[in-house]
């Protein structure tokens, strides 16, 4: 094969898109795209996950940032949401028996506004017609019999009572201490000497019947506590069925609307039940006496707050299951929170009203869509929400509680039964941190959907595309693109991919890209966006983000970065790298050197020895031992020493896309041919000799031609590239045209053997039966050159060192380091 077979011909070195192929004059003519481009993989994983409902089925979106995650997921939900069951309201309501513990009723949708507004129109009412009925002259009349009769009883018996003591002679008084029995003397009390002048015989008698008396009277005040027992109980059986006669006319058409929830008529029939026995506080409330005069105590009013409704999630206006994505997973945000009060003296109160809802609560029962970063990040949130996904409930609590030092009043509803789907959106590297580290990860994320960043070129996903962007500029009001101006955005998307056959699924630049394109169109006042205004663009983008480039760029054409682009040096070679800045990438020359020499060090990678290289770099540099002692130690080993060194390099290097730049200088250091400066190399290397494919490929050939542009293009200057990244070549049109015209040149190769051909003009040669190489060959220059390096360190070989090589190889005595070195 000659070189000039190797030469990567004009037409491959980028794929065009002819615009003839669609169909559209502009993208209005275009409908709106519906569903997502390519991620046929992500795709039906998600409709996997989705359609499981079994315990552990979440979703993990795994891919790269403007990959289309968070839209593909919040469409496909949205759709499917739609065709789902009504969700459920939530509401929280006074626990009458546990203040401390709401308590948590579920709803159909609508219902629980329904209900707490029936709630306030029930209060409402009890407290309108409770006075009223309190004070009708039904009530009166009947209390005022209840109260008559007893009055009645008790005045027959203290008449029943008073009568047998008047006939035993002692009358019935009212003391401080209570009613006693004093005897009667001429219709006074005896005095102290009127009794004591009494007989023992008639004082005996006297406190025999004052004993009997004192009975009969504490038999008739217990008579009479009865009695005011029976009396409170018929007062109160009174107002209950006041109460209940009231009450029932409001909360019976209540009992009767929720009859099929066992929970809500819990709830009413406590709330009747505290109703008649908190009536007092629906009585007309008196003012408070100040104890001082002149000031006016504040009025104090029952609260009634306990007889209201919490809608913690009201789904009234929710058509189908609800998709909820929560942009700040903070565990309050997640999971509700209880609001404090704070009164007078610093104090906080709380109470079930004030128990608020978190983003788990508004999904239950349809979708919720969080950032796995962020919800890694905020505290608690991740080891809540496994807590979640594994009780199947949701608790609102305060957090913090455990980490005070003084407890405040707080409360423990009742929890929220928990069903719905998590879809969690992050990286690859959180998802294999996630799964490797986290035990409970796998049990709770059972499906993966991997959304790649590239995808197939196929005619249908060109057509996606056009969609695409005509539901960009349709939604956002940006210009129409024409057809020339579609097929430019899919070549810069074939761009960013570095593959002839494969699009760009970042969107998030594509979109970015389109309204650029509009605005630089809109800025010259046209109505389409073509070709030309995609290309500016990007080239705005370039500029604005390429001062670094253009510094460096600087420098070599003022000699401060020495780069040769003529002429022949031997040992000297120009390698490419690429630099990524965040924002902006692009490739550079750097001149790579080898020297040779007499010695047994091997081969020294200078940036190894002073740690400025990467392992993957100084495998890449081990590989060029095993090279060549393949090729050229089978009749003799290789005794040399050399040194590879990236000149004027002051930063890390990493990666082994020079292996084969570093080889090539060792190979003309070795045989003394020079090599073509004009020429630039990229590509890895194997044992074998085999050049294998790299990245960045583009940038590395413009970066270049860009400093052959600026020192000169004499025809004789290109780029050397693995044959395998020919399909990689998206490059710019100028360095295309430079390629056509022959100002420029790319070549592919899969061999060191092709490569230093090009370098050299000097065929590399091709081993002969007898084991030995075409003279006047590279190969044959090396192998001689190797041949007698080891002579000359024969010569120089001590006599122990001579006795040692003596010996057979499995018999050679291993020596210490410091031997070696002594």
């Amino acid at each position: 094969m000659s070189i000039d077979d190797l030469k990567v011909p004009a037409a491959k070195l980028r794929w065009e898109c002819d615009p003839a192929q669609f169909d559209f004059t502009t993208t209005d003519d275009l409908p709106e795209l519906d569903g997502a481009i390519g991620q046929e993989r992500a795709l039906r994983a998600i409709e996997f996950g989705l359609g499981m409902q079994e315990n552990g089925f979440n979703l993990y979106l795994s891919g790269e940032t403007g990959t289309g995650r968070t839209s593909t997921i919040s469409k496909l939900l949205k759709r499917r949401a739609k065709a789902e069951p009504s969700l459920l309201d939530w509401c929280y309501v006074y626990n009458f028996k546990a203040p401390d513990n709401p308590v948590c009723l579920s709803l159909p949708a609508g219902k629980g506004s329904e209900l707490a507004e029936e709630m306030n129109e029930l209060l409402d009412g009890m407290r309108a017609d409770i006075p009223k009925a309190l004070d009708s002259k039904e009530y009166e009349t009947n209390k005022a019999a209840i109260v008559e009769e007893y009055q009645e009883k008790n005045g027959e018996l203290f008449a029943r009572l008073e009568q047998e003591a008047t006939e035993k002679g002692f009358a019935l008084q009212r003391t401080v201490s209570g009613l006693v029995m004093v005897p009667q003397k001429e219709g006074r009390n005896y005095t102290q000497e009127e009794y004591e002048a009494l007989s023992p015989e008639e004082r005996e008698k006297l406190d025999e019947a004052g004993r009997y008396l004192t009975d009969k009277l504490n038999d008739v005040l217990r008579q009479v506590r009865e009695n005011e027992k029976g009396t409170k109980e018929a007062l109160a059986r009174l107002d209950r069925d006041l109460v209940l006669s009231v009450v029932g006319h409001h909360i019976d058409p209540l009992k009767e609307k929720y009859a099929g929830f066992d929970k809500v008529l819990q709830y009413l029939e406590a709330v009747q039940e505290d109703i008649i026995l908190n009536l007092e506080d629906f009585k007309e409330q008196t003012p408070q006496q100040s104890p001082i005069p002149g000031l006016k105590l504040p009025r104090v009013e029952p609260s009634f707050e306990r007889y209201q409704v919490n809608v913690l999630v009201d789904n009234k206006d929710t058509v189908g299951a609800a998709v909820v994505s929560e942009p700040n997973p903070t565990y309050n945000n997640l999971f509700g929170r209880i609001e404090h009060i704070m009164q007078m003296g610093g104090v906080a109160t709380t109470n079930f009203t004030l128990i608020k809802p978190g983003a788990l609560h508004r999904a239950n029962g349809g979708y919720l869509i969080v950032d796995a970063r962020e919800v890694l990040i905020n505290p608690f949130a991740w080891d809540a929400l496994k807590r979640c996904i594994r009780s199947g409930e949701i608790k609102v609590e305060d957090i913090l509680e455990q980490y005070r030092f003084m407890s405040i009043a707080s409360l423990k509803p009742e929890p929220v039964p928990l069903q719905a789907k998590i879809i969690m959106i992050g990286s690859p590297w959180i998802y294999y941190l996630l799964y490797h580290l986290e035990p409970d990860y796998r049990k709770f994320f059972k499906v993966k959907a991997d959304f790649d960043s590239r995808i197939a070129r196929t005619p249908e996903i060109m057509k996606d595309y056009a969609l695409f962007v005509a539901t960009h500029c349709k939604n956002e009001k940006l210009l129409p693109f024409d057809r020339s101006g579609v097929a430019e955005l899919l070549e810069h998307s074939a761009r960013l991919v570095e593959d002839q056959g494969k699009l760009s699924s970042q969107f998030m630049e594509i979109a970015d890209l389109i309204r650029e394109a509009s605005f630089w169109a809109g800025k010259e006042e046209r109505t389409l966006v073509t070709r030309e205004y995609v290309k500016r663009a990007v080239e705005e983008k370039v500029y604005r983000s390429n001062r670094i480039e253009e510094r460096l760029q600087e420098l070599i054409e003022e000699g401060t970065i020495m780069v040769d682009t003529a002429g022949t040096e031997t040992g000297q070679i120009n390698g490419l790298s690429v630099l990524s800045l965040g924002d902006y990438t692009f490739g550079r020359p750097s001149r790579v050197t080898a020297r040779v020499y007499l010695g047994r060090g091997g081969m020294v990678n200078i940036e190894r020895e002073v740690k400025l290289s990467g392992p993957i770099h100084d495998k890449g540099v081990l590989i060029l031992s095993g090279y060549l002692g393949g090729k050229f130690a089978h009749d003799k080993p290789l005794s040399f020493s050399a040194s590879i060194c990236f000149e004027q390099s002051y930063e890390g290097v990493e990666g082994d896309s020079a292996s084969s730049t570093e080889l090539y200088a060792l190979l003309s250091a070795l045989s003394g041919v020079p090599l073509k400066q004009g020429i630039a190399v990229t590509g890895s290397v194997n044992q074998l000799g085999k050049v294998q494919p790299i990245g960045g490929v583009n940038y590395k050939i413009e970066g270049f031609y860009a400093v052959c542009k600026a020192k000169g293009l004499t025809g004789e200057q290109g780029v050397l590239i693995p044959q395998s990244n020919v399909r990689h070549l998206m490059l710019r049109d100028e360095v295309v045209e430079a390629v056509r015209s022959g100002q420029f040149h790319i070549w592919s190769v899969e061999t060191i053997d092709q490569g230093i051909e090009i370098l050299t003009g000097v065929p590399a040669g091709e081993r002969l039966a007898e084991g030995a190489y075409p003279e006047g060959t590279i190969n044959w220059l090396v192998d001689k050159k190797l041949r007698e390096m080891v002579e000359r360190m024969k010569r120089f070989s001590g006599p122990a060192e001579k006795e040692e090589r003596k010996q057979p190889e499995e018999v050679r005595p291993i020596r210490s380091e410091a031997e070696e070195v002594s």
